[in-house]
C-alpha cells in the first residue's frame, strides 16, 4: 500500500474525530449551541452575554449555524420593541450531542 492510500485509509478510519462537526470547531459558534442546549429559546442578547461577544460577531455566528439548519431564528415584538429568539432545531440538539460525545471519545481514548 503506498502512503497517500494509507493516509486515505487514516483519513477514513474509526477514529473519532470523524464525528466532529467542523462547524463546531469554532469556539464562539461551539460557546452558542452549548448555551442553546439546556433551553427550549433565549433572546438574543441573553446569547450574547452569555458568549460574550458582540452583537455583530453573535449575528454572523448564527447565521452560519442557522444556514447549517442548527440553530432557528425567530423574529417577534415584546411591546414596541423587536425581540429576537434564538433555538437549537432537532438536528442541531443531534450535532452538538455527537460532537459533545465524539470529543469524550477522544479525551479518553
Amino acid at each position: 500500500m503506498t502512503g497517500r492510500a494509507q493516509q486515505a485509509g487514516k483519513e477514513s478510519g474509526t477514529h473519532p474525530r470523524h464525528a466532529l462537526a467542523p462547524l463546531l470547531t469554532s469556539p464562539v459558534r461551539l460557546s452558542i449551541v452549548a448555551a442553546l442546549a439546556p433551553l427550549d429559546k433565549a433572546e438574543f442578547g441573553r446569547v450574547r452575554d452569555l458568549v460574550e461577544v458582540t452583537d455583530s460577531a453573535l449575528s454572523k455566528q448564527v447565521a452560519a449555524l442557522e444556514e447549517a439548519g442548527w440553530v432557528a431564528v425567530d423574529k417577534g415584538r415584546v411591546g414596541r420593541r423587536t425581540r429576537t429568539w434564538l433555538s437549537l432545531t432537532d438536528e442541531g440538539r443531534a450535532v452538538y450531542r455527537r460532537h459533545l460525545d465524539a470529543l469524550r471519545a477522544i479525551a479518553g481514548a
